[in-house]
């Protein structure tokens, strides 16, 4: 997609516009409307999406030690609707929202984290943040996101190293059993990865949706001459 600036951003209590494309909340779905176009060719993104969640949560949790950086699920299980005109894509499946907001770059504090979410048996969402700062400080947050509408800690096993990324990423993943494996690798880029894994949690052995955020990569300057051929910036 694209950042913009504050002079193409409007929102209110129920619509978010941000350029040609836009969120409205009806009650009942989050409707997105995609207007947009993709690198490096400038190839048309258009169509909707429709998010219908089952339970919404009014949940936020720092991240770092001194909360700086906030995150919560807004609606981590939900029902979501594909409808895309161009390219002509359209798929109906499970889905998850969430939000971060943070008073400073996420390059202050972190060092990297791992990131991973799994629909349990019950219908509830499981979610493990398992976050490394660069002063040493560790932040382990295993959390049941239940249908409802409660939150409840879990335990977890040890940190669990995975196969390392095409980039040279080193994954981790927190299990119950030593039954780790990459089912898909969705996103591989210098600084991130986002992958389809096996693992057990909660006594049910799960397909978890993971990601690896380093850091240090993401701040370095060959990375940020990067970004902008392949997240177009128009202030």
């Amino acid at each position: 997609m694209t950042e913009r600036g504050p002079r193409h951003v409007q929102r209110d209590a129920t619509h978010f516009q941000i350029g040609p494309s836009d969120l409205h909340w009806n009650g009942q779905s989050l409707e997105i409307r995609i207007k947009e176009r993709s690198l490096p060719f400038g190839q048309k993104v258009t169509g909707h999406v429709k998010v219908f969640p089952e339970q919404l949560f009014h949940y936020s949790v720092g991240l770092d030690q001194h909360k700086k950086h906030r995150w919560g699920p807004i609606a981590p299980t939900s029902r979501i609707e594909v409808a895309l005109e161009e390219p002509n894509i359209s798929w109906q499946g499970h889905a998850y929202l969430d939000s971060n907001e943070g008073d400073e770059p996420i390059n202050r504090p972190f060092k990297d984290w791992d990131w991973a979410r799994a629909l349990l048996k019950d219908q509830s969402t499981a979610v493990v943040y398992d976050v490394r700062e660069k002063n040493g400080h560790e932040n382990l947050l295993a959390l049941k996101f239940k249908s409802d509408g409660q939150v409840e800690d879990f335990e977890i096993g040890a940190r669990q190293a995975l196969p390392l990324t095409l980039w040279k990423i080193q994954r981790h993943l927190r299990s119950d059993k030593n039954n780790l494996s990459v089912i898909q690798d969705l996103e591989d880029t210098p600084f991130y990865s986002r992958s389809i894994l096996k693992g057990h949690w909660l006594g049910e052995d799960l397909v978890c949706m993971h990601e690896t955020l380093n850091v240090p990569r993401f701040s370095s300057k060959a990375v940020q001459m990067m970004l902008p051929w392949r997240m177009p910036r128009i202030t």
